[in-house]
């Protein structure tokens, strides 16, 4: 049994997640060179410039909810610490910035973290305990199979890239 999300014969791949997350990589790929129901149609727009031309929005954060326990998604990684052969403090998000989608529905999704936020790993219990007043990149990436989500949150559209 599903958890509702499939749309047999719809357009696209007939997962709702993967089909949203590809339109987001879209949109971000529109503004940055390489009215609405939902909170995702309306941070679309607002990337798009469609609610205020040339705002400089160039991401739309998303959570993402795990099928089977219909929680929010932590993901984990460290960055290299003085090069290669070392790993850095391994640190968690639940907010991503979708990098790329592709055909069977499996994406790279980018950590963004406030700078400073003392929350890493097990201190960061669920979205609400993370600090989301400056979300920036951390070049820090996950690839994961969107056919495990039944549920995507889209935060309001932000502009990470420097």
């Amino acid at each position: 049994m599903g958890c509702g999300c499939r749309k047999e014969g719809a357009a696209g791949t007939g997962n709702c997640v993967c089909d949203i997350l590809r339109e987001i990589v879209d949109a971000q790929s529109d503004v940055v060179e390489n009215c609405c129901d939902t909170s995702c149609e309306q941070s679309i727009n607002e990337l798009l410039g469609e609610t205020d031309p040339g705002n400089g929005l160039d991401t739309v954060p998303v959570i993402l909810y795990c099928k089977d326990s219909c929680k929010p998604f932590k993901g984990f990684g460290a960055n290299r610490d003085n090069g290669i052969g070392t790993i850095g403090e391994l640190k968690a998000s639940f907010v991503f910035r979708v990098k790329r989608v592709d055909e069977d529905c499996c994406a790279v999704l980018e950590l963004l973290r406030t700078p400073g936020d003392p929350c890493t790993c097990d201190h960061l219990k669920d979205p609400c305990d993370q600090d989301l007043s400056e979300l920036e990149n951390t070049g820090i990436c996950i690839t994961v199979d969107l056919d495990c989500f039944c549920h995507v949150t889209c935060l309001p559209a932000i502009s990470v890239i420097d």
